[in-house]
């Protein structure tokens, strides 16, 4: 038993000082944001830690370009990496902002419900909804996070994804949602080499039955595609053979989100 309370309290340990190591890290940045550059004796000040410790942690966010070294003179400044991570949370909020007349004008002209969805990890996940008159369901999709290869955004978004990631993902063990839903790889490809020729995607009965959507991407000022905007209804009212102008409209409120977005569309 002794032996079980011992690990015990060893993992205890370990995970206070995790805690304790990202808590110093963060701080770190911090301290830099304020300072705008310090050296390793000032930030080990700062933090009340020992100049090894301080330098131990440096080394680590210098390893992911969150923190900078100017050689010459020894001083520490915030890398390109926090930027990076700037600009996502900056493209969600600029992207929400800029969405919200887009996607409830795309909903007044459709009748349906339309979503603005951006990429979150493996998933699809929806930041804006707007229903239109036609939408008589209550069904909220808001917030909610849907798989690439079964949604319209989904498709858009894995699309576009660089070859190497995208392959990875279309090659993963792929879930079954419905009879409809593609579960191979090379359906997949196929599905998404039409997206890309097309400009949008369609999903018939995939993730639910009796749902069809469809989808065109929305891209930032460098062209690069940071979301998907859409439409979803029932398949009896959206039906296959609507599917093609319903898509016409959403890449038209895609090129607009796009333009807002400051791509030169």
């Amino acid at each position: 038993m002794s032996g079980t309370a011992d690990e015990r309290s060893e993992e205890r340990r370990g995970a206070v000082a995790s805690v304790q190591s990202v808590d110093r890290a963060v701080s770190v940045l911090e301290i830099l944001a304020k300072l705008r550059e310090a050296g390793v004796t000032e930030i080990a000040e700062e933090l009340g830690v020992h100049k090894s410790t301080a330098f131990r942690i440096l080394g680590v966010l210098e390893k992911r370009g969150l923190v900078e070294q100017e050689k010459e003179r020894g001083k520490y400044y915030l890398g390109a990496g926090v930027l990076r991570l700037a600009g996502a949370a900056a493209v969600r909020l600029d992207i929400s902002q800029e969405g919200q007349p887009v996607c409830r004008a795309l909903a007044d002209d459709t009748g349906e419900t339309a979503n603005i969805a951006l990429l979150d990890g493996d998933a699809a996940v929806n930041i804006m909804q707007a229903r239109g008159a036609a939408a008589v369901t209550a069904y909220n999709w808001l917030g909610r996070r849907t798989p690439l290869h079964a949604t319209a955004s989904g498709k858009v978004l894995l699309a576009h994804l660089p070859q190497q990631r995208r392959e990875r993902l279309v090659t993963r063990k792929l879930a079954r949602f419905t009879e409809h839903t593609l579960t191979t790889a090379a359906d997949l490809r196929t599905q998404l080499s039409a997206a890309l020729e097309d400009g949008f995607a369609c999903t018939s009965e995939e993730l639910e039955i009796g749902l069809n959507a469809v989808a065109a991407p929305v891209r930032a000022h460098d062209g690069a595609v940071i979301g998907a905007i859409g439409v979803s209804g029932p398949a009896y009212r959206m039906d296959r053979a609507l599917l093609p102008e319903l898509a016409e409209r959403s890449v038209k409120a895609a090129l607009e989100l796009s333009r807002r977005m400051g791509y030169p569309a």
